[in-house]
């Protein structure tokens, strides 16, 4: 009876851990202002590291390139250094798809290990306007289709002039199940 009372409680203890919020760094960013469930937020210059996309599905593309950029910050690096995650994992999508981690706050590029890969580069982003739309739930193929629909359509009704391609961003592990946050984004010329 101790033993399944035991059990049950580690079994809790690991649902709970996997529905947690993780407590990872993002990027300070700040609302301007609103056009219906579209956020302008203005984001600050960060130092990311980044690889090119091969052409295939989102999620295909969502895989492999977090494979590439996750090596090297699990030690993937001239001093098999651990650089912490931080959230979102963004996938600019478009004819040339890439996709990029923001590194921790307290590196610049010059403090960061080479990575062991030449598919990982290490780049300053420049401080940024986006039009951001956010949705719950698990991401598809679809989602980011609708959603990116949906952004563009406001992006067309408040003539908003906007440049590169449209972004997805992730923030939550494969294993998180509740309060999923995902997003689609593109930069605003202000």
């Amino acid at each position: 009876m101790k033993l399944t009372i035991i059990i049950a409680i580690i079994g809790l203890a690991v649902i709970l851990f996997a529905f947690k919020s993780d407590n990872i760094e993002m990027p300070d960013y700040r609302v301007l202002r609103k056009y219906e469930n579209v956020e302008i937020r203005q984001y600050p210059a960060m130092v990311i590291a980044q690889t090119l996309l091969t052409k295939s599905s989102n999620d295909q593309q969502m895989n492999g390139g977090f494979r590439v950029i996750a090596a090297y910050i699990f030690g993937g690096n001239e001093r098999n250094q651990k650089i912490a995650m931080t959230a979102p994992v963004v996938m600019k999508m478009g004819d040339t798809a890439s996709m990029y981690f923001m590194m921790p706050k307290q590196y610049n590029t010059s403090q960061l290990p080479k990575p062991n890969s030449n598919e990982v580069k290490i780049m300053d982003e420049k401080a940024k306007v986006m039009a951001v739309i956010r949705y719950d739930g698990f991401s598809s193929d679809a989602k980011i289709k609708k959603y990116t629909d949906e952004l563009a359509a406001i992006v067309i009704k408040y003539k908003l002039k906007t440049t590169g391609a449209y972004m997805y961003m992730g923030y939550n592990a494969p294993w998180d199940i509740i309060n999923r946050r995902n997003e689609i984004a593109i930069e605003v010329l202000e």
